[in-house]
């Protein structure tokens, strides 16, 4: 897996993607609060598994795309285009507020967490959240000190087209349990993957009691 390069072809479009052998679309509408990975599988390892299994945990929707080992196919999500997708269409339509998880990797930042995205009250709540649940991290909120590409606040990026817009949260390897300290582990989800799926349900789930209180 390690050893398969990322590809980056802006001739393929999300909707050639989808349509390749192996590539996989999930889609379970839940509740107004909705979890996202579309990069998915061997791209950004265990980015599907961690918004899936929040989403479940929090009665959540959940819409992924999971590509197969030995594909990394790597479209910008400017490209994710609800247009190429009914399933992603009716996600968008169907929630109000979106949690995209992304995959990183880069030098100094291997114990951050970073949440971009247009809708900042749900970022700064969530990252409350991660926060104590992964009190050996940094999660990092301020848009300022998040690189732009990780930033999510393009129009066009997916987590920013739900009615009420989302937060992106780009995990580092460690706590997706991909880093080299994990390595040696064979017991399921590591201790620190457990943590963050727990964070997310945990904010999910508040979030949406608290607009249930708003509404009522």
């Amino acid at each position: 897996m390690k050893n398969v390069q990322v590809i980056k072809d802006p001739r393929i479009s999300f909707k050639d993607l989808l349509a390749r052998d192996g590539v996989e679309e999930h889609s379970v509408l839940r509740g107004r609060v909705g979890f996202m990975a579309y990069h998915g599988g061997s791209l950004e390892q265990m980015t599907d598994v961690i918004a899936a299994q929040a989403a479940s945990m929090a009665d959540a929707s959940y819409y992924g795309v999971v590509q197969p080992p030995g594909s990394r196919i790597h479209i910008s999500s400017t490209k994710v285009d609800p247009e190429d997708s009914p399933a992603l269409m009716e996600f968008i339509d169907h929630v109000d507020v979106v949690i995209t998880v992304h995959g990183f990797g880069r030098k100094g930042m291997f114990t951050s967490l970073l949440l971009g995205g247009r809708n900042r009250a749900l970022a700064e709540h969530v990252g409350g959240h991660l926060r104590a649940h992964l009190p050996a991290y940094e999660i990092v909120t301020d848009l300022a000190l998040i690189p732009d590409e990780l930033s999510g606040q393009h129009h066009r990026n997916p987590v920013n087209l739900p009615r009420g817009g989302g937060v992106q949260v780009e995990l580092p390897p460690r706590v997706r349990g991909s880093s080299p300290m994990w390595w040696d582990w064979e017991h399921g989800l590591t201790p620190h993957t457990h943590a963050v799926i727990a964070g997310l349900a945990d904010a999910a789930q508040q979030w949406t009691h608290l607009s249930n209180e708003r509404t009522n």
